[in-house]
């Protein structure tokens, strides 16, 4: 069989299995949320292993993990099933199957602070195309994903070593939340982040990015932040803070209106470059959410600031 033959064979049903299991961590998680029983999931796997001609996977105490040879295989099997499936989107919209889907990558964070009013628009200007929001905790994940080929764009921290297209947005900076009563909200005058060394501190759940960047950050200021209570979401951060549980470091996009103004800039600013990123070129729809997105007032980049890296 030459390798074009092979190519033909490859079942993209298997390639989807193996990858939920490895995702899941074992058979009967990955066969619940497929919908299959787990004799018929073992079934295709083995199947694929036979077509690779090796293990892919290898059993635990509890659960599985890739071997060696299916690490080795693993991105290239998730670009597969990715690419596969822009094709079958870019076909059903040919046919007029479906009136079509701009599929966004981005961090929570940022739909909460600067997606909504660029979707609005969209469904005003463009109702027949549909939004599909894909959020990442770690921008290292959605970098990878995109990398891969999911999704049309990204909207995240700005990566420092991109090859495909980028569009620069602008830039956010991070600032303190407290209660109204602390003693650093009797002045407006900039607060230096190394002051709050001695601070209770709410802090993120290393599944949410924001915990390395305010990790980063109190480095910086040459102090490891103390953890009074951990949170995996910006907007509980600040209740906890306002609320007195300890300081917060939140990007200032996030700060609900009613508490404009009564935050504190940091005295040394730290912040990150937001942009719009793809794989290769944007598309015609996704250089048209990008349009939008540059209508909102972004920032210039604050004098003398400690960036933080977009991983």
């Amino acid at each position: 069989m030459n390798d074009f033959t092979r190519v033909e064979a490859l079942n993209l049903r298997h390639l989807r299995a193996w990858i939920t299991v490895t995702d899941e961590g074992g058979i009967t998680a990955a066969a619940r949320k497929l919908g299959v029983s787990q004799p018929a999931l073992s079934q295709q796997l083995q199947a694929l292993e036979d077509f690779f001609g090796g293990k892919l996977l290898e059993r635990l105490p509890r659960g599985v993990q890739p071997t060696p040879f299916g690490r080795a295989l693993l991105n290239d099997a998730r670009a597969t099933l990715a690419m596969a499936s822009k094709l079958t989107r870019s076909a059903r919209s040919a046919m007029g199957l479906e009136h079509g889907v701009l599929e966004l990558a981005t961090l929570p964070t940022l739909v909460e602070a600067i997606m909504l009013e660029p979707i609005r628009n969209w469904q005003a200007q463009h109702g027949d195309v549909a939004i599909r929001i894909k959020e990442f905790t770690l921008q290292s994940k959605m970098i990878e994903s995109v990398a891969m080929g999911e999704g049309d764009m990204a909207i995240g921290v700005r990566p420092p070593r991109w090859t495909g297209d980028i569009i620069e947005l602008g830039w956010e900076r991070f600032v303190i939340v407290a209660p109204p009563d602390d003693p650093i909200m009797a002045s407006d005058d900039p607060v230096a982040l190394r002051s709050l060394s001695d601070r209770n501190w709410v802090l993120y759940e290393p599944s949410n990015g924001l915990a390395d960047y305010v990790a980063a950050a109190c480095a910086v200021a040459g102090f490891r932040p103390r953890m009074a209570v951990l949170t995996s979401q910006a907007h509980v951060a600040i209740n906890l803070a306002t609320a007195g549980l300890g300081v917060a470091l939140v990007p200032s996009m996030n700060v609900p209106g009613h508490l404009t103004g009564k935050t504190r800039e940091l005295l040394e600013p730290v912040s990150w470059q937001l942009a719009a990123f793809c794989r290769t070129e944007f598309s015609a729809p996704a250089a048209e959410f990008v349009r939008l997105l540059q209508q909102l007032t972004w920032p210039s980049a604050p004098k003398d600031a400690i960036v933080l890296p977009g991983n």
